[in-house]
């Protein structure tokens, strides 16, 4: 611990984390703010496809957190880096929103039902039989199955929807193929993130409200972790894996001192 470098960027999880659906939780907007008034380099990070970092941007700015667009790092942004990296300009066809089919269409994809190199599954509120079945069918005549995330269901207004996990299970059943998952607990959207910062791993702390997406991945990635506790993972729950995170807080308000600077409880000085 007393080796450990000091901390000069920052990744964040979104929800559970800055907000429970558009309520922002205690001391997001305040540790915020000082990153930005430090110019410390971060990123918000988020494994829901459906919206766009503009999007994205309204929807905290409506909870009082003020993020710029290029501050907010989506699992549709990470897969469309990875498939433009793996086959660039090629074709996929996409179950999902606005967020997905903007990322892809902006590193030179081509969205088809004709012989696809790819099918992408994302997060949608409106999952319809038919364009699961044309999935199933185009991945059956070849087409490679990736997926933006493991996630198997989501929050709403309304109560628990089901998510990208439930539904790629669905046609993994139907189809015997297993899809590449690129965001959280990929340890490659943690990479991608750091990558597009210029940021090292040994100086980057990653902050989440889950073990089984946030810490693990930033573990894996090489990072330091934070875990909050107004999310997912309860404290009494972390004894329960196999890792631990660098520190657990009560929530991202504690945080707040290190972001403008006093980082010695992670750097152990």
């Amino acid at each position: 611990m007393t080796e450990m470098r000091p901390i000069e960027t920052w990744l964040t999880d979104m929800d559970g984390v800055l907000v429970h659906e558009e309520e922002p939780i205690a001391g997001a907007q305040e540790f915020i703010a000082a990153l930005r008034e430090a110019d410390v380099p971060f990123l918000v990070l988020t494994n829901n496809s459906i919206y766009t970092p503009r999007d994205l941007r309204v929807r905290l700015l409506r909870s009082g957190i003020e993020v710029p667009e290029e501050s907010i790092w989506t699992s549709a942004l990470a897969t469309a880096q990875f498939l433009s990296d793996q086959r660039p300009g090629g074709s996929a066809y996409v179950v999902g929103e606005a967020g997905l089919t903007t990322a892809l269409h902006d590193v030179g994809y081509v969205m088809t039902e004709r012989d696809p190199d790819y099918v992408v599954l994302g997060e949608t509120r409106t999952y319809s039989f038919e364009s699961i079945t044309r999935a199933i069918r185009l991945i059956n005549d070849g087409a490679r199955f990736l997926a933006t995330n493991p996630d198997p269901s989501g929050p709403s207004p309304q109560g628990m929807l089901p998510a990208t996990g439930s539904v790629a299970a669905l046609i993994s059943t139907a189809t015997g193929q297993t899809p590449y998952f690129i965001g959280k607990p990929n340890p490659l959207m943690m990479r991608s993130a750091l990558n597009r910062l210029e940021a090292h791993s040994e100086t980057t702390v990653m902050v989440g409200d889950r073990m089984d997406t946030d810490i693990i991945s930033g573990l894996e990635a090489g990072m330091r972790t934070v875990l909050v506790s107004t999310g997912s993972t309860r404290p009494d729950q972390v004894g329960r894996f196999p890792y631990r995170p660098t520190m657990v807080v009560d929530s991202i308000a504690d945080l707040v001192p290190m972001a403008k600077g006093d980082d010695e409880a992670l750097t152990g000085r």
